[in-house]
């Protein structure tokens, strides 16, 4: 049994549920290792019940050299042999599982909750024994010298809450163990039974910094079960507010790197900056985050031309604002000095950790939904993958950089794809969706590949909607970014991976 067993899958079209090949566990284990092994990797591995109500296993895996996805089940049991020793990307998703559901992978090798929720399943025995924040067994490392530190989860200033427990020899950190959870809202459950009329505003806050990217993969589901498709105007509107969110995005977080280096000019520059970004999305919707403007069929909203004619003498001031506050990073000995050789992995450990998003391609790895899988307007306006090779800090901070130009290149061009100022066929039908079918979305958001799946019951409602923020594949990469690091470096190479807390805890 391979790969080959797997079905192959078109993200943003419906599959039959019953077409999914159902395999027994060893097979499904030797399957998922072996294409791994050959550069798939996983965009989601979780678990549902099937039509009788027994538990089984899902996976949908990328391949994103080819652009194909493929999806597979097991039926799940009590235990199965634990995916992880062989394929350490499948360890966080193993976790949940264990948490949401009481199926023990067996032989994982840390085993322990990651959001600390009772158990969905109520007829088995829970895994873990408490479902508070904190009570658990840390990792611990004896010997002279050896000291821990631990951080949070509450932290100074404005920030979500989060805890960070370093095993230290003097500076230098040898294991760096991340516990999240504090922010977690049931969001997933509350999906089930849906679409209804609050489904799209749980979309809008299960990552508010990233609201669009999750609307837009929330809508592509929406549409590919059998609400209206977007016009060509409706889905230029949709890329612009995608890419006007990662630009805001990634200016912030190169002006709070240089604040943590105390670099002041572009820390001070960059904070302002990054309002213009989002004043521009709250000229197209009236929300700096883009609440409203994306809905399934179309859009919330249209801009007038007089808002698309200011939008572009915004872009205009923006870029070349950000532009002379961002080259100040690269011209300053002293910044360079601690963005290089900081947080360092390479392209094999981005690879075996399953990264995605900026923190992969400063590894070297192309890896970017919009190209790899693309949907809407980027299945015709294209935009560069920007990678770099180091894997530091200097590589995480200059693809944003890369990012940020491309980004803005891509909106000028498309605002003339905005013409009629009247919204598309936005759709307000929440029933008669496609029965018994699965429909997988994936979303290059800022952060990195944004992946929603739903499987729909006979009456054509949510059985089962499965959210994976790009931060869930992430945060163990910063994990093993600082081993070997000084503790001093955490708040830089923290901010360079810049990672949601509630994004993660849903």
């Amino acid at each position: 049994m391979n790969e080959s067993s797997f079905l192959p899958i078109v993200h943003n079209k419906p599959v039959s549920r019953a077409a999914i090949p159902r395999m027994e566990m060893p097979a499904f284990r030797s399957a998922i290792i072996e294409a791994l092994a050959r550069g798939s990797r996983i965009a989601a591995l979780f678990a549902c019940p099937d039509h009788a109500d027994r538990l089984e296993l899902v996976a949908i895996l990328a391949d994103d050299s080819r652009g194909i996805l493929s999806a597979a089940a097991a039926p799940a049991g009590n235990s199965y042999p634990a995916l992880t020793p062989d394929c350490p990307q499948a360890h966080w998703f193993e976790r949940e599982i264990a948490e949401q559901w009481a199926i023990v992978p067996e032989g994982h090798p840390w085993l322990k909750p990651i959001r600390f929720h009772a158990p969905w399943a109520a007829d088995r025995a829970p895994v873990f024994e408490t479902g508070v924040p904190g009570a658990t067994d840390y990792f611990r490392v004896e010997g002279e010298d050896i000291h821990e530190v631990a951080v949070g989860p509450v932290h100074a200033g404005i920030i979500e809450p989060g805890h960070f427990r370093f095993q230290c020899h003097g500076e230098n950190v040898l294991h760096l163990e991340i516990e999240l959870g504090y922010q977690h809202r049931g969001i997933e459950r509350r999906l089930l039974g849906g679409p209804g009329h609050r489904t799209i505003h749980y979309i809008e806050t299960s990552a508010g910094d990233s609201t669009i990217a999750h609307c837009t993969a929330y809508c592509h589901l929406l549409e590919a079960l059998g609400a209206p498709l977007p016009g060509a105007g409706e889905q230029a509107m949709r890329g612009i507010a995608l890419e006007l969110e990662r630009l805001a995005n990634h200016t912030g977080d190169l002006g709070a790197l240089a604040g943590d280096i105390g670099f002041l000019p572009t820390a001070s520059y960059c904070g302002r900056i990054r309002g213009d970004w989002l004043n521009m999305t709250a000229l197209l919707c009236g929300n700096r985050f883009g609440r409203g403007l994306i809905r399934p069929g179309g859009t919330g909203c249209y801009p007038k031309p007089s808002a698309l004619k200011e939008l572009g003498q915004r872009l205009d001031a923006a870029e070349r604002d950000t532009t002379g506050a961002v080259e100040l990073l690269w011209r300053t000995g002293s910044v360079m000095a601690r963005f290089e050789e900081r947080g360092q992995l390479d392209a094999g450990a981005a690879q075996a950790l399953g990264l995605v998003g900026p923190p992969a391609r400063a590894c070297g790895l192309a890896r970017d939904a919009r190209q790899d899988f693309p949907s809407g307007i980027f299945r015709y306006a294209q935009i560069p993958v920007s990678t770099w090779g180091s894997g530091d800090v200097f590589a995480r901070a200059f693809v944003r950089w890369l990012e940020i130009q491309r980004s803005t290149a891509f909106i000028r061009e498309q605002i003339p794809m905005l013409g009629d100022d009247s919204a598309g066929a936005v759709s307000s039908r929440l029933d008669a969706f496609t029965p018994d079918s699965m429909a997988v979305a994936l979303v290059e958001g800022w952060r990195g590949e944004i992946c929603h799946v739903a499987i729909t019951d006979a009456r054509g409602t949510f059985a089962c909607y499965k959210i994976i923020d790009p931060s869930f594949h992430n945060w163990f990469g910063l994990a093993v970014a600082m081993r070997g690091e000084q503790i001093s470096d955490f708040p830089l190479c923290n901010k360079s991976f810049n990672l949601s807390y509630c994004g993660h805890d849903l």
